[in-house]
């Protein structure tokens, strides 16, 4: 920490405007807009255009400076150069000098976390990026305002001023579950402490979902029908760019996803055992991303390593057992990550699998709100309290546009549990299902036993988070069968749909 006197007609000005900046001014790339995303399967809009990447440095600084680094430095004398002198005062004597700290980070957390200022002193701050994906750190002003040093790729700096300092502070890493996971900073002044907050306001600004509210009209339902994997296909290529937007997700609500090719779930991958997949992952996004697939038997060192905004990597993998497979992002902290979007399947078909006459794929997982547009609730994440269930990312949508098929036609469900924390049980009324295949495995029927008078029948296919299989039936006469989890609770949270069964 270093305290400066400083002329008050060269000091910044604190307006907010001034408060941010990333990089150096020797030659650090701005933050500039990129262009939307097309819109995806769920989505009303994009609220927010892709961050640009800035270029990154190779080497990382120290885990922590204190000193003048900021207050003389370049980054003092270009806000001198830029904003005219400030007649800022507060409760507090003025002391007319600046306190620069260099704040580090050290997996999820700053180092150091809490700083002592002067009060009536102006406080700089500098966030060294130290870790391995990107980060900011915000502050809240006593004036109700926030600095931020906006976001910041590993490897690179950014610097915020804070104004003069009259009280207690308290600051933040914005990105999406990182304040949760302990990414907070308190600044005290003469000794004396914030109160403590909670990573959310108390929930108070909290979207309410309306179960009975139908799909608008506007939003595309996810496409549950699935094609026969293609047996021309031994090499699958695809490019999955990430994005981040607002997309409606059930019960009259609209929430802020991270998703693959601007859908939740992302897209479904279908080959046989033996089949090749090369995925170049893009990473179009604000924050760091990665993909994880559990369909592939490799290290996880260089192709499951979070990328930074602008970057990408390719991740290649030859299936060598059949299933449905999670895929997922594994940056941290995962579970906010998947819950916000960024899951899908690989689907593997085991040999010898008959054709039936219509396939569907359903891939349930959890919602966890917070306000209305905004990011998903970390805490909530943590507690393991969604506000709403779904099939294929959003809640009761096959209730409001229900799946189609005829009697007596063979129909399969394949069925993945995304989690990120609930378990399914996977139910259709009215029906029973004479073939299951669980985690690799036909625990019911077979190839061989497909109509041929096997009088086992399930009722559920049980499945905890990132488990997977897929069930048979035939529906006998025309009628709504209703498929469920049959976790009642989260049927009603919409993990639920209608089969509509007509002719």
């Amino acid at each position: 920490m270093n305290d400066r006197a400083e002329d008050d007609a060269d000091r910044p000005q604190a307006d907010p405007a001034a408060r941010s900046g990333v990089g150096t001014p020797q030659g650090r790339a701005a933050v500039t807009a990129g262009t939307a995303p097309a819109v995806g399967r769920g989505q009303r809009r994009a609220d927010a255009a892709p961050q640009a990447r800035l270029d990154r440095r190779g080497v990382l600084l120290g885990l922590l400076t204190t000193g003048a680094a900021v207050a003389t430095g370049a980054g003092i004398a270009a806000w001198r150069a830029t904003r005219p002198p400030s007649t800022e005062a507060g409760p507090v004597a003025v002391t007319g000098r600046t306190t620069t700290v260099t704040v580090a980070v050290e997996g999820m957390r700053f180092v150091p976390d809490t700083v002592d200022v002067p009060a009536g002193n102006r406080l700089v701050l500098t966030l060294d990026n130290t870790g391995d994906q990107v980060h900011d750190l915000v502050l809240q002003l006593d004036d109700g305002t926030t600095a931020s040093t906006g976001r910041v790729p590993a490897g690179e700096t950014g610097s915020l001023y804070a104004g003069v300092v009259s009280g207690p502070l308290e600051g933040w890493c914005s990105i999406a579950g990182h304040r949760a996971q302990g990414m907070v900073f308190h600044v005290t002044a003469a000794g004396q402490a914030a109160a403590s907050t909670t990573a959310t306001a108390a929930g108070a600004d909290d979207a309410v979902p309306d179960y009975a509210a139908a799909l608008p009209d506007d939003v595309e339902p996810f496409d549950a029908a699935l094609a026969p994997a293609d047996t021309a296909t031994t090499v699958h290529e695809h490019t999955f760019t990430v994005t981040e937007q607002a997309m409606y997700v059930g019960g009259g609500v609209t929430q802020r996803r991270m998703t693959y090719n601007g859908q939740a779930p992302g897209p479904v991958l279908r080959g046989r055992v033996g089949d090749t997949f090369r995925i170049t992952l893009v990473n179009e996004g604000s924050m760091s991303h990665s993909i994880d697939f559990h369909a592939g038997v490799i290290s996880p060192d260089a192709p499951m390593r979070s990328i930074d905004p602008g970057d990408s990597l390719v991740y290649e993998f030859t299936a060598q057992r059949s299933g449905i497979w999670l895929y997922h992002c594994s940056t941290a902290p995962m579970s906010v990550h998947l819950a916000s979007g960024m899951h899908g399947a690989v689907i593997i078909d085991p040999p010898g699998l008959a054709v039936a006459d219509r396939e569907f794929v359903m891939i349930q997982s959890e919602l966890y709100l917070g306000s209305e547009g905004g990011e998903t609730d970390a805490d909530k994440v943590a507690a393991k309290n969604p506000d709403l269930l779904a099939f294929n990312g959003i809640a009761f949508q096959y209730r409001d546009r229900p799946l189609t098929a005829k009697p007596g036609e063979r129909l399969r469900f394949w069925v993945l549990d995304a989690g990120p924390s609930l378990p399914t049980s996977f139910h259709i009324v009215g029906l029973q299902f004479d073939q299951v295949f669980h985690e690799g495995a036909w625990t019911l029927g077979g190839p061989d036993d497909v109509g041929a008078g096997w009088s086992g029948g399930s009722q559920a296919l049980g499945l905890q988070p990132a488990q997977g299989g897929f069930v048979e039936c035939v529906p006998p006469a025309p009628g709504t069968y209703t498929f469920v989890t049959h976790a009642f609770a989260d049927m009603e949270k919409g993990a639920m749909g209608y089969l509509r069964v007509t002719g």
